[in-house]
């Protein structure tokens, strides 16, 4: 699938670099590679092999917990490059919980997450009127911690060996962003992006 547009035409969100689209059935078998390569795998909560009949359950369950999880593909230049979801989503408590990995290891490093990740906010403080989103993320995860920084979540604690990993126990590090938190950061990348 690696060099096949996998751009459908539909749009949700965008900014300059990437479009954020609704999963598609036709992407499972890409996301079945990248749960299955244990260089992703190893920072997601996904720990036995996945197979198509395991994500073609998970994406028809995701219509039945509609709306309170949507799960998004991140389009870099028509090519699907990962996955950002929002899961959880309480209305009366104006939460939700948040997560993404950039599964095309030639798109990390450059930015397109925290792009995703800012736009997806935008959406959550703007559209549905969230005031808090939470994520999570495995202590030795560097690369997720700083991104998640990057987008004004805070560290609200932490989960002392929570997860098994790599032969031992790693802390769960609990993440948040409130709105008026977030606010004037995205007055800046707004800019910056000719939003």
């Amino acid at each position: 699938m690696s060099g096949q547009n996998t751009q459908s035409g539909v749009v949700f969100l965008k900014s300059n670099r990437i479009i954020l689209r609704p999963i598609e059935r036709t992407d499972i078998p890409q996301i079945i590679k990248w749960v299955n390569d244990p260089d992703v795998r190893q920072y997601i909560s996904i720990i036995f092999p996945m197979m198509e009949t395991d994500e073609q359950e998970w994406f028809d369950n995701l219509h039945r917990r509609k709306p309170n999880d949507m799960v998004f593909g991140i389009v870099v230049d028509e090519k699907f490059i990962g996955n950002m979801g929002v899961h959880g989503i309480s209305w009366t408590n104006g939460t939700a919980t948040t997560g993404a990995f950039i599964g095309e290891k030639e798109y990390r490093g450059k930015g397109y997450g925290t792009e995703a990740k800012m736009l997806l906010l935008h959406y959550l403080f703007h559209t549905l009127n969230l005031h808090k989103v939470c994520s999570t993320v495995i202590a030795y995860n560097k690369r997720s911690y700083a991104y998640s920084m990057k987008c004004w979540y805070k560290e609200e604690g932490r989960r002392k060996a929570q997860l098994y990993r790599k032969g031992q126990y790693w802390d769960e590090v609990l993440l948040a962003v409130f709105r008026e938190d977030w606010e004037p950061l995205w007055e800046v990348f707004a800019r910056e992006h000719n939003l």
